[in-house]
């Protein structure tokens, strides 16, 4: 295996970190449905007061051509740089409760050695548990909750929480190789993969951040302030609303989905009989409702990529 010692460097007067903290792990990276991981990531840099105790190398870690770091030009000089961050770090919840935050952008390079230094990390600092989210798009609607996948050995968690459980391959990212291997030397771990509306997948959906924070919530006792998100929740979902209800064909193809998804939930076959089955191949694309929900894209402020964070 490669050397994974010079993968991260030790922050200078880092906080102590207490033993038998819970771990949670937020890498964008191959699909972010909805900013779900994303938009949390920020939302936690704001409101956790993250110390960083390690930072890992970009020059190691990280694709410069295909993730590019940010600078402002203003006006005839460069006056800021703004590098991609890939750290862990101690935080706190809205209770003053410590946890551990492994956040930033996934790794593009060495996943087995970036595994292997995490697992070490995480050895040494004494971890009690790991969790980590990302999510997907699927046909699903946004007029109900967002539904979970779960992995992991929590099996407590799968059974309250799983709802669509398949049997199929997957593109791997990086936190499926370090659930995989957590699990593999018995660490208890949980992955949850939100299923965000496909037609929402390209927006920045507070719902989607949201349903992140509770999942996590759930699995580690930690208490995450939402407010600020819940409201801007409600400005989301008015907007696409209003979209939607000036749209016959998009209100008739939520109304589908709507049928599906309730069929589904309640453990009926959704593709069988006249009660709420169809066939997706009969929907509008992706694509195609991310047109027609362009006037509601237009509404949305503008001028906050700065605030998101490069990762």
């Amino acid at each position: 295996m490669p050397e994974h010692g010079n993968l991260h460097e030790r922050v200078a007067n880092a906080p102590d970190v207490p033993s038998g903290l819970p771990l949670v792990i937020l890498l964008t990276g191959f699909t972010d449905a909805g900013s779900a991981v994303s938009g949390l990531i920020e939302h936690l840099r704001e409101v956790t007061d993250p110390q960083p105790i390690v930072v890992f190398d970009n020059d190691r870690l990280l694709d410069y051509r295909a993730r590019r770091p940010i600078f402002t030009f203003e006006h005839d000089h460069l006056s800021e740089y703004r590098p991609a961050r890939l750290e862990l770090s101690l935080a706190h919840d809205a209770l003053g409760q410590q946890f551990l935050l492994l956040s930033g952008y996934e790794p593009d390079f060495s996943w087995e050695a970036f595994t292997a230094a995490v697992l070490d990390l995480s050895t040494e600092l004494g971890t009690s548990g790991v969790t980590w989210v990302h999510s997907i798009a699927m046909p699903v609607p946004h007029t109900r909750p967002i539904s979970t996948t779960v992995s992991g050995n929590r099996k407590e968690i799968a059974a309250s929480v799983s709802v669509w459980r398949p049997r199929t391959q997957l593109p791997a990212t990086a936190g499926h190789l370090l659930e995989y291997r957590f699990s593999e030397r018995g660490d208890r771990v949980v992955g949850f993969v939100l299923l965000v509306p496909h037609y929402l997948a390209e927006t920045e959906n507070p719902e989607a951040v949201i349903a992140a924070a509770d999942r996590i919530m759930g699995s580690t006792g930690i208490v995450l302030g939402l407010d600020e998100l819940r409201e801007q929740r409600l400005e989301f979902l008015a907007k696409v609303n209003e979209q939607v209800d000036s749209n016959d064909e998009l209100r008739q193809m939520i109304q589908t989905l709507e049928g599906r998804y309730d069929a589904y939930m309640a453990g009926r076959d959704p593709d069988a009989g006249d009660d709420g089955g169809f066939d997706e191949r009969d929907l509008p694309s992706a694509d195609e409702l991310a047109a027609e929900l362009e006037r509601y894209l237009a509404t949305r402020p503008r001028g906050d990529e700065d605030k998101r964070p490069h990762s």
